[in-house]
């Protein structure tokens, strides 16, 4: 009991506990103390908002803990345009240097991964990679379609015949002013791309010529080829290879040109790697968990609309339906495609309510595959919805409909029965005998019945005729 500790044992115990805070904190403080290092961090596959994300709050806490140097590893095919230009502007403003390395062997930094390459302070690559491709793939679209600097209506080939067509005239000294390729949409984006890594390029003084080929032309290079046109700094084997050649080596900051420790080297290497946060987050705006979250979001509240109460579908609609708006914000998303999800979703449920022999049902399907295929406006890889799980929803929706529909044409070859007489021939079990009646439970429901039999609690019976809400049972 309380009242029978001494005060000077409980002040020397929240005496102690105090110390034991205070040595906790201090602790704390010390581990948390600057000291000077490398930060490793990685950028693997697509590049999202999850990526931006972790590259951000993970830069921020090196520069907190003293790092003299940021080395990024990198392997992506590309990404989206937005989340690679915060990236690139958080190395442009970085007070200290970014080394962006393409690593390990067999890696590349496509599309938009080349963008970043090129902001950085110190770029680098592995024997064996590649770098390049940096058109912008909205303008590119499936085959068919017209490439970079093409005419709207024309495939590869006919633009190929149409290039020999211009030489054969230039030949023949037609030197008039040809209208520029391409529609004006095309042009402004290759020329806005073209502007912005010539900028970069220009910045950190590398190659910007062959810049502006790999966004017009796609163009691409290996990482020896990529050192001798000066669109990188260092080909390195490793991590000790890389920090040994940039020893002493003057880099441009925003805050001014600042030279790199000859002991670079020799300073520890701390690994960054993603917390909880930046992991949930790349799972949610993953394309294919945001797309499932939706249709598990829709599907839950309409069915706890059909059946209030239920709550577990309420529940776990909403929080999915959240989830999903929130991946949806960050991603590129075709609002007119997410319209037709939704719709296909109410119309094959409303034929669970409102049959009408496959009409709504069948429009649902179709509905919901096309707005499947438009809910992810954007061409970069590993940010589309999958294909084959567009085709599972599908199918898994034509399946139930289909099962639905056999069901609803069973029941209109039964025969029909009177309402007073569906109950007949049907078996309850005797919940209740009383004096004046006798209690049967069938189908979940209590009702009054009579017998000419002698009855007992427990025992099955069999329905034999049917007086509005009075059954007449025998002994089953």
């Amino acid at each position: 009991m309380l009242h029978q500790i001494s005060p000077a044992v409980l002040l020397r115990s929240v005496a102690t506990l105090a110390l034991c805070l205070a040595l906790l904190v201090a602790g704390s403080a010390a581990q948390e103390e600057p000291f000077p290092h490398i930060a490793l961090m990685s950028i693997d596959g697509a590049i999202g908002p999850a990526t931006t994300d972790y590259f951000t709050r993970a830069t921020e806490e090196a520069q907190a803990r003293g790092a003299q140097l940021i080395l990024v590893h990198i392997d992506t095919p590309g990404g989206l345009d937005a989340a690679s230009r915060d990236i690139i502007q958080h190395i442009l403003s970085s007070p200290i240097p970014v080394a962006i390395y393409v690593y390990p062997s067999g890696a590349r930094a496509a599309s938009a991964g080349t963008y970043i390459l090129y902001a950085s302070q110190i770029a680098a690559m592995a024997p064996a990679t590649t770098l390049g491709a940096a058109t912008p793939v909205q303008i590119g679209g499936p085959p068919g379609t017209p490439t970079p600097g093409g005419k709207p209506g024309e495939t590869e080939k006919q633009q190929e015949k149409e290039k020999e067509r211009d030489s054969d005239k230039d030949s023949e000294g037609d030197k008039g002013e040809k209208p520029l390729a391409g529609t004006a949409m095309e042009r402004k984006v290759i020329n806005d791309s073209v502007a912005f890594i010539r900028g970069l390029a220009q910045r950190h003084g590398r190659n910007a010529d062959w810049a502006e080929k790999a966004v017009r032309e796609a163009a691409t290079l290996t990482a020896p080829e990529a050192l001798e046109m000066h669109v990188i700094d260092i080909v390195a084997k490793n991590d000790q290879d890389l920090l040994q050649q940039i020893a002493g080596r003057t880099v441009l900051l925003d805050a001014g040109e600042e030279t790199i420790s000859p002991e670079v080297a020799e300073l520890p290497i701390e690994n960054y790697e993603p917390d909880w946060r930046n992991e949930l987050l790349a799972l949610i705006t993953n394309p294919q968990v945001a797309y499932i979250l939706l249709l598990i979001g829709i599907y839950g509240l309409i069915f706890e609309g059909y059946s209030p109460g239920a709550f577990v579908p309420g529940i776990v609609g909403v929080i999915c339906l959240l989830l999903a708006f929130y991946a949806l914000q960050v991603l590129p998303v075709n609002y007119a495609g997410l319209a037709l999800i939704i719709v296909g979703a109410l119309l094959i449920v409303a034929e669970l309510f409102m049959p009408s022999f496959g009409a709504l049902g069948i429009g649902g399907v179709i509905a919901l595959v096309i707005g499947s295929v438009m809910l992810i406006d954007t061409d970069v890889p590993g940010m589309q919805v999958s294909r084959k799980l567009i085709g599972a929803i599908a199918g898994v929706s034509g399946l139930f409909l289909l099962t639905f529909l056999m069901a609803v044409r069973r029941s209109l070859r039964t025969p029909r029965v009177p309402v007073d007489q569906a109950l007949v021939g049907r078996t309850a079990v005797v919940s209740d005998v009383l004096p004046s009646e006798i209690l049967v439970h069938l189908d979940g429901e209590i009702w009054r019945a009579k017998s000419e039999d002698t009855l007992k609690p427990g025992q099955q019976v069999r329905v034999i005729a049917q007086h509005g809400l009075l059954l007449t049972v025998e002994a089953g």
